[in-house]
């Protein structure tokens, strides 16, 4: 039996969010499937991935073939950096402690990178809401003053209108 490491859309219209799934070749996409690996979400900046690193890594290594989509995902978790880092151990290039340290240090490296875009997102999102703030208390500013020309207009008429009446009694008394 053929296997395959696929993606099995859920979620609403217009908001895929996908299992990652065990499947026999001939299976539909969203049909009968092995066994459940984990979850994608690509509608995060960046996209979630929560995946059940050492069964992927069993998969992977019995010989089940990932969609690209999967093999990408499954790249950027490092289930093919262990897979290639085993092969080592098993060639004796290296021990296992080592293959373990270099595939701790890939992993921090790539959770800097990961943390460094975060932060870009948030600082990006944070100069949008005060560059919005600034726009509005522009917009309040220009209102404000409206509104004091608005009463000054009044004041300087009302002025005007008891002006006449104040001069008209003196004259008559």
């Amino acid at each position: 039996m053929a296997t395959k490491i696929r993606l099995q859309r859920g979620g609403r219209k217009g908001y895929a969010v996908y299992r990652i799934v065990i499947a026999d070749a001939r299976a539909p996409r969203d049909g009968r499937f092995t066994e459940k690996l984990g979850t994608y979400n690509p509608n995060t900046n960046p996209a979630t991935v929560d995946l059940n690193f050492e069964r992927a890594l069993y998969w992977v290594e019995v010989g089940a073939q990932p969609t690209d989509t999967v093999r990408n995902i499954l790249k950027g978790e490092g289930v093919y950096m262990m897979k290639h880092l085993k092969g080592g151990v098993k060639k004796g290039a290296f021990d296992e402690a080592t293959a373990q340290k270099r595939f701790d240090a890939w992993k921090a490296d790539k959770q800097k990178g990961l943390d460094k875009i975060r932060q870009e997102e948030a600082k990006a999102k944070k100069a949008a809401a005060a560059k919005e703030l600034e726009a509005e208390k522009k917009v309040n500013e220009a209102i404000a003053q409206k509104v004091a020309e608005k009463k000054a207009a009044q004041a300087a008429a009302q002025a005007e209108a008891e002006a006449p009446a104040t001069e008209e009694a003196p004259a008559e008394a």
